[in-house]
């Protein structure tokens, strides 16, 4: 009998023939459809052998005698039409009707193909004995073969079909639900799957392979369906959980979360670009609906996909070490993108306030999963941090939401985030607070907006906006309170680190939550922290910002120093002593109680005069001037708090001293010698402060008021928006109080400068500047300020010297010397000048000149 008419035949029989024919028929058709070279006759001969005869083979069997005999043919039949499509895809056109016919047989037959699958797993899933993988291995690779290439053919059939895609469009549509038919059915065979003990360790590494296997195919299909892309997900997970004590160690879970990640961040980029289309005014009619209904939906899978990555880190998180830097990457990229971030795109209140309820929650989920992970700690708490700026707002609210889950930790989860790594072995991670304050710095244009975030519930009133900085300000301070006293020393050093740290914010921040830690702590804490605040105050040298947030600190803490401890303090930096000067000239003394106010100002005012009256006595040594200036900065601090309620025999006796001082200081010196402009400076401010003591002959030696209009007008024109301002409020403050109105006309005689000074008093603003361009602004500025701070560290690292005080400057005798020299020198070189003018120069001559001009540069680089 010819293959044709058995075929013909067989076709025509019943089950039972089949049956009873099976023993002699099906080995000639396995050989039919094994040597056949045609794919219309394989097609023909496998559906005979499926439908006819697989049902007739006992389960035992199935995998010997029918899947490994047919399945291995389907993967190449497959891939030869596949490779078939690819080669004449191209040539495809509506005139070319005979290829067009051509390509579409070909993917009929690959739908075919897909059937015969269908109903082989099918058929697998009707029978009721247990299934083992080895009992289905030809099937799962036929299968996931033809799923990853059917799946990948249909997501690149644009690009592979052209502008040609309608010609076959309907059949790729059936192929792809073939195949969608094939997987759903596939997972829930597998998910039948008995892994029976650990000895079946064949079954096992079929099970793992499986799971690569489904992994493949996720980033095929994830832009193609989102039900299915999901549902690929779900059962991934599902079966890494049911077999997890079989196969945890086996897994690819460094992949798992990657591809989760992956998939959770083009979801929610996804939902923002959809957010965007919905904010499109309205009229767009149909499109803006359509729009909606996919924002939900694609929202609905993104959280779908962050509640999949939180349950498998809660099941598998003991082997996802190398996959912390993805999970906290995908944390930060996350909060990027969502308000109030300056990077988050601009959307509609609906939109936004969805984004806002999903987000937090689920990533809120997956920090607590993560909270006790040595790895994921040390990821979080690594020095050197090297992401963005755009990065560093999202990994301050990250530290923030740790701090406010760490109290109800165990004390090995909170040792793990506040102490830093203690031994060389240990991947190297800093304190919690010091990386707080790190990145705190690092939001310069969320704190200068400044950013709303939502505040705390006080006193069961609506929660309220509030900035960022009051925001971290607010949680450090409730977080100290919840800290076991054996951490505060590293508390301690965190806060005077950042402290002297160059940013003002961050030296701010730490000041105030060290005065909350000063009112929350022990009398007792209080005062050994002044006292040490003050001993680094005295240490101070020159002017410099750790100077000015120490003492800023110092003035705070005084205020919140309990009465007996002040009696100490002032015994210890008795104001009696010259040394202690330094340290009251930046102490307000009315942070003292009442009883020790008036005899501290008056020991600060004497041996301030007495210091001054030295110096005269000294004969007015330049060498002395600095102690001088010093005792000048402490009775500014004791007259800024006092004024005119100063005792008055103290403000005639600083008065008296001003009178003195004013005589011996020529203009010359103040123009040439810098340490006599602050003397200037200091004395300008006393005569302020005590101005109606004064007399008027002592303030006409000051010869002051003819100057004050050209000096407010070059004040007035200068460029710098900062001085401007200040000279805005100081001229409006002395137009208003001055007795001298002739000054106030001579400062605006220019017209540019009168017009500035009447918008200022008519509070006009001459510059708008839009939310977009000022956030685009804060970034450029953020930019330039981190590279600066960033460079300041650097050298702190790399130079320690440089942080060191600097070495003493060459006594101030010397300056006279200097100046003698100097002007020799430099008549000299005038009468040089004018010789060379009058005439010829010998060559001798300009050789010596070239030989000074050496000389001089050399004394310019120090040498």
């Amino acid at each position: 009998m010819s293959q044709n008419c058995l075929l013909e035949e067989v076709c025509q029989w019943n089950e039972e023939m089949c049956k009873r024919k099976m023993g002699h028929v099906f080995p000639e058709l396995i050989c039919i459809y094994q040597c056949s070279e045609r794919s219309s006759e394989q097609l023909r001969v496998l559906k005979i052998l499926t439908d006819k005869f697989l049902p007739h083979i006992s389960f035992a069997e199935k995998e010997q005698t029918f899947f490994s005999q047919t399945l291995p043919k389907v993967i190449i039949l497959f891939d030869e039409l596949a490779n078939k499509l690819s080669q004449q895809a191209g040539g495809l056109s509506s005139q070319n009707t005979e290829l067009q016919a051509a390509l579409r047989n070909t993917i009929q037959s690959q739908i075919q193909l897909l059937e015969v699958l269908v109903n082989i797993v099918h058929h697998v899933c009707t029978l009721e004995e247990t299934l083992t993988l080895a009992s289905i291995h030809s099937l799962s690779l036929a299968a996931f073969h033809v799923l990853k290439n059917t799946f990948s053919h249909c997501k690149d059939s644009e690009t592979l079909y052209s502008g040609r895609l309608h010609l076959v469009a309907d059949l790729l549509q059936s192929l792809f639900k073939e195949a969608y038919s094939l997987q759903k059915s596939f997972m829930e065979l597998l998910d039948r799957i008995v892994l029976e003990s650990a000895d079946a360790t064949g079954d096992i590494a079929c099970m793992v392979i499986v799971v690569h296997n489904v992994l493949k195919i996720c980033p095929v299909i994830s832009k193609m369906d989102h039900a299915l892309h999901a549902n690929t997900w779900k059962f991934l997970i599902k079966i890494s959980v049911k077999h997890r004590k079989l196969i945890e160690t086996k897994l690819p879970h460094d992949e798992l979360v990657a591809g989760l990640c992956e998939d959770i961040l083009y979801s929610f980029n996804s939902c923002l670009q959809l957010a965007e289309q919905v904010n499109q005014p309205a009229g767009m009619g149909n499109a803006n609906t359509t729009d909606c209904k996919l924002f939900q939906k694609t929202m609905k899978l993104c959280r779908f996909f962050v509640n999949t990555l939180v349950h498998y880190v809660k099941e598998f998180i003991d082997f996802l070490s190398k996959s912390c830097h993805i999970l906290h990457h995908l944390y930060l990229q996350m909060y990027s993108k969502i308000a109030p971030s300056l990077y988050a795109p601009i959307l509609s209140d609906g939109p936004c306030d969805q984004i806002a309820s999903v987000v937090p929650v689920a990533l809120d989920a997956l920090v607590s999963q993560l909270l006790f992970f040595r790895p994921f700690v040390e990821m979080v708490l690594q020095d050197n941090q090297d992401f963005s700026l755009e990065l560093t707002f999202p990994q301050c609210l990250l530290l923030m939401n740790v701090m406010g889950k760490l109290p109800s930790q165990s004390w090995e989860v909170q040792s793990l985030w506040y102490s830093g790594s203690q031994f060389s072995e240990e991947r190297p991670r800093l304190p919690l607070f010091n990386v707080l304050f790190h990145n705190f710095q690092r939001c310069y244009a969320e704190l200068s907006l400044p950013v709303q975030l939502l505040g705390v519930m006080i006193k069961g009133q609506a929660q309220q906006n509030i900035s960022l900085y009051e925001y971290v300000c607010t949680q450090l301070c409730s977080f100290i309170t919840s800290l076991p006293a054996s951490l505060f020393p590293a508390l301690e050093c965190t806060l005077l680190d950042a402290v002297l740290s160059p940013h003002m914010l961050t030296a701010l921040l730490a000041t105030d939550a060290w005065c909350f830690l000063a009112r929350y702590g022990s009398a007792e804490l209080c005062a050994h922290h002044i006292s040490l605040i003050a001993q680094l105050v005295k240490s101070c040298c020159g002017e410099c910002y750790q100077l000015s947030h120490l003492s800023l600190l110092l003035r705070r803490m005084l205020f919140l120093m309990s009465a007996d401890h002040q009696v100490v303090f002032v015994e210890r930096f008795s104001p009696k002593e010259t040394s202690n000067l330094l340290l009251w000239r930046q102490v307000n003394v009315k942070a003292l109680t009442p009883e020790l106010q008036k005899p501290v100002t008056s020991d600060i005012t004497r041996t301030a005069i007495d210091q001054c009256l030295k110096w005269q006595s000294s004969k007015c040594a330049l060498g002395e001037l600095e102690q001088v200036n010093v005792a000048l900065a402490a009775l500014v601090a004791v007259c800024h708090a006092h004024g005119e309620a100063l005792n008055l025999g103290l403000q005639l006796s600083i008065t008296e001293t001003l009178c003195q001082m004013w005589t011996v200081i020529t203009v010359e010196q103040v123009l040439s010698q810098h340490c006599i402009q602050q003397t200037a400076a200091l004395l300008l401010s006393l005569v302020a402060l005590l101005i109606r003591v004064v007399g008027p002959t002592s303030i006409a030696q000051g010869t002051v008021l003819p100057k004050l209009p050209c000096l407010f007008a070059s004040l007035l024109a200068d460029k710098s928006w900062l001085i401007l301002q200040h000279a805005l409020q100081g001229f409006t403050l002395f137009a208003e109080e001055t007795c001298h109105e002739a000054v106030v006309p001579h400062s605006l005689e220019s017209g540019g400068i009168k017009n500035k000074v009447v918008s200022f008093l008519n509070k006009v603003i001459t510059t708008v500047e839009c939310k977009e361009l000022q956030v685009e602004r804060l970034k450029q500025e953020n930019n330039i300020l981190d590279a600066h701070f960033t460079s300041l560290n650097m050298c702190a690292v790399n130079d320690p010297v440089v942080m060191e005080p600097s070495a003493k400057r060459a006594r101030l005798e010397h300056c006279e010397e200097y100046e003698s020299a100097l002007q020799t020198a430099e008549n000299a070189f005038k009468t040089l000048q004018t010789l060379i003018q009058e005439g010829p120069v010998p060559e001798r001559i300009m050789v010596r000149l070239q030989a000074l001009q050496t000389i001089i540069m050399d004394l310019n680089n120090g040498r």
